[in-house]
């Protein structure tokens, strides 16, 4: 005689439940599309890092109108064969021209590093003239050059590989989980043998 087979549980009244299975899938796409808006974000920014449509040369004098929360940095063109170009700036309160750290920005026939991050303590106008023993060209611009760029493009390629990792790690445990709880109802049902329960399985007498 074949044993009875054993009873089928409703899927609802396993846990944990399969809910799971959507929010790691939710998880997945969220980060992933997050990584992809910021990655194209960040890339925008860098190819508009610096305003080259409004060049200045040595000795003019450009006016700028800034404040406190203001990014800005002067972006310089320099042949390299001569002492480095100087800037300075004036303006109400105490301007600073600072050291804006490594970058670059590209066209298809220029290339760009950054000479000083400007930084203001109140809203005005600000004057700011530069000069070098070469013939530089300055324009003015955001720190988001190829450099930044590299760093924020690691973030927003990191997000949906996070994303996709959490997804994997939560089907895995769950599905691990379901499969435990399973066999704990059938168990505590008499729907598997008692081996497989974890005990031994009863041996029947057979009449002679």
């Amino acid at each position: 005689m074949q044993p009875d087979p054993p009873p089928r549980i409703p899927a609802g009244e396993i846990r944990p439940g399969r809910h799971w299975y959507a929010t790691a899938a939710a998880i997945a796409v969220v980060l992933t599309v997050l990584g992809v808006a910021l990655g194209v974000y960040r890339l925008g920014r860098a190819a508009e890092a610096v305003d080259t449509g409004e060049q200045f040369a040595n000795g003019d004098t450009i006016t700028l109108r800034l404040g406190p929360e203001s990014e800005r940095v002067i972006w310089v063109k320099y042949p390299g064969r001569s002492p480095g170009p100087e800037c300075d700036i004036t303006g109400p309160g105490r301007p600073r021209l600072t050291d804006p750290g490594p970058d670059v920005f590209l066209t298809r026939d220029e290339t760009w590093t950054p000479a000083y991050a400007v930084e203001v303590s109140r809203t005005g106008d600000f004057a700011v003239v530069c000069s070098s023993e070469a013939l530089s060209r300055y324009a003015v611009g955001d720190s988001a050059g190829l450099v930044a760029f590299a760093g924020w493009l690691l973030l927003a390629a990191s997000l949906p590989a996070l994303g996709i990792g959490v997804c994997v790690v939560i089907v895995l445990v769950t599905a691990l989980r379901r499969h435990g709880h399973r066999k704990r109802l059938l168990a505590a049902g008499g729907g598997v043998p008692a081996d497989q329960a974890g005990g031994e399985r009863p041996r029947v007498a057979r009449g002679s």
